[in-house]
């Protein structure tokens, strides 16, 4: 149970590596579908979760292994987290920046495109936020965390 089969360094290298990985394939998902997580997405991350466990832990099965690897994803996050806190360009980077899907009630279908915003995804954010015509909205933005932001005009 507490005997390591592999190496703390090998296990502090693997997790490094696989949290690396997801991040970029995570990164390149785009702010849709980290913020909103349908029964499919859930179920991929769910395999996701189950397929890179080997890579994480390799033929270790003990407590301590484990423990070592969750402690470095733990190390891991704060330390992207307190790099974003400091540097704005370093935030951008791992955080991305929010987009402006609509402005001045026209909504921007490149960004929409590039993003895979639909125009019923648009609808449903503007009538949480009380607006029924895309002519009453000053700004709607893609915020990081995948949520649309509806600004009314006065």
């Amino acid at each position: 149970m507490f005997d390591l089969t592999e190496s703390p360094t090998a296990l502090v290298a693997r997790a490094v590596l696989i949290y690396g990985f997801l991040f970029v394939m995570f990164r390149f998902l785009g702010k849709k579908h980290t913020g909103e997580l349908a029964p499919f997405d859930l179920l991929i991350l769910l395999i996701i979760s189950e397929t890179v466990q080997n890579g994480l832990i390799g033929d270790d099965k003990s407590v301590i292994g484990a423990m070592i690897c969750a402690s470095t994803l733990f190390i891991i996050m704060q330390a992207l987290n307190y790099v974003s806190w400091r540097s704005r360009k370093a935030s951008r980077l791992i955080e991305g920046v929010p987009k402006v899907l609509v402005r001045d009630g026209v909504p921007i279908d490149p960004v929409m495109e590039k993003e895979k915003i639909t125009k019923q995804e648009l609808l449903e954010a503007m009538r949480s936020s009380g607006c029924s015509n895309i002519g009453d909205v000053r700004a709607a933005i893609l915020e990081n965390n995948g949520k649309i932001s509806i600004i009314k005009a006065a």
